[in-house]
């Protein structure tokens, strides 16, 4: 049994599912307003496509033996699923359906660029080099990819706030002291019974929207920041082990710096000044290209110490 060949039709699968499951997303909010048999159709399916990816990363696991973590195709799943994972929890939570509109597509491009764009050889999956052939493995890179995917997801919701509130202060309260689900706010933004009291559900909905993305990018950043945390830890005290050093300020690790500075700052806007709304928006949004670079564009502007493993 080929499981090289198993896993790729799996991943590839993967991508049909997510392709799939956006264009369903997409139809419930373009044309049949959160229609509740797409709403469920979109939710098993994302669900599959987390399942499919669990089994594809963990039957890497247990062929190679070791935490499939170890290259770039296998961290871009692991992100993926990492994604999925967290974008079901936040439905199940708030019986969003704005939010799987959204980030699908994103899981969408990471495992396309996955499938489609990297070699074969890249993909499959080979003995360690020396330099990973350490336990610190499994718990430094999966502390960051863990912390990747949620600081994403909590970011791309601060540019949803910025999109929909135009960029402008807006005021954020909660309404009757409770959660109020996406699917609902959308539905009264729809009544149209009249002119005025459509105008009045309108702006009512939108200023639930905009308390609600304000609420779950927090908690969600809130969520990722102890993961990176602990990630760039257990990476310093894995360098001083293979390479003699806690800091080396390879471009790697001084951009997971600049990744923790940037999510730091807005914690602490939030926790100490009290900002909300469109000011903690703003460093979030930055926080979504300071990842991305932190993750990929590092590997692709040069070379360093974290360069093996990844890009030929």
């Amino acid at each position: 049994m080929d499981w090289n060949i198993i896993q790729n039709l799996a991943s590839n699968l993967v991508f049909g599912i997510l392709l799939f499951t956006m264009v369903i997303y997409w139809l419930n909010v373009f044309f049949y307003k959160w229609n509740t048999r797409l709403t469920q159709l979109g939710k098993v399916s994302s669900f599959i496509a987390n399942f499919l990816l669990f089994f594809i990363l963990s039957s890497r696991w247990i062929v190679a033996g070791y935490f499939p973590l170890s290259n770039l195709y296998e961290s871009l799943l692991f992100l993926t699923w990492t994604l999925l994972t967290v974008c079901l929890y936040i439905e199940f939570k708030t019986n969003s359906k704005l939010i799987g509109a959204i980030l699908i597509p994103v899981a969408l491009l990471i495992n396309g660029f996955a499938n489609l764009t990297l070699p074969i050889e890249m993909q499959k999956a080979s003995p360690l080099v020396p330099a990973l052939q350490s336990n610190w493995l499994m718990l430094h890179v999966s502390m960051m990819m863990v912390s990747y995917g949620t600081l994403i997801i909590g970011s791309l919701l601060s540019i949803l706030f910025l999109v929909i509130s135009k960029g402008k202060e807006v005021e954020l309260k909660p309404v009757n002291n409770s959660y109020i689900s996406f699917s609902n706010v959308m539905i009264e933004s729809y009544v149209n019974k009249s002119e005025t009291l459509s105008t009045e559900f309108s702006k009512l909905g939108k200023q639930k929207l905009l308390y609600n993305l304000d609420n779950w990018s927090y908690r969600v950043i809130g969520l990722g920041f102890p993961f990176l945390t602990i990630g760039i830890i257990a990476g310093g005290v894995w360098a001083n082990e293979a390479w003699g050093s806690y800091w080396s300020w390879d471009p790697k690790e001084t951009w997971a710096l600049i990744t923790w500075l940037v999510f730091a700052t807005y914690l602490h806007s939030r926790l100490t000044k009290g900002w909300e709304g469109r000011k903690t928006a703003v460093l979030g949004s930055l926080g979504f290209f300071v990842i991305w670079i932190c993750y990929l564009g590092v590997n692709f502007l040069g070379k360093g110490l974290h360069s093996y493993g990844w890009l030929s």
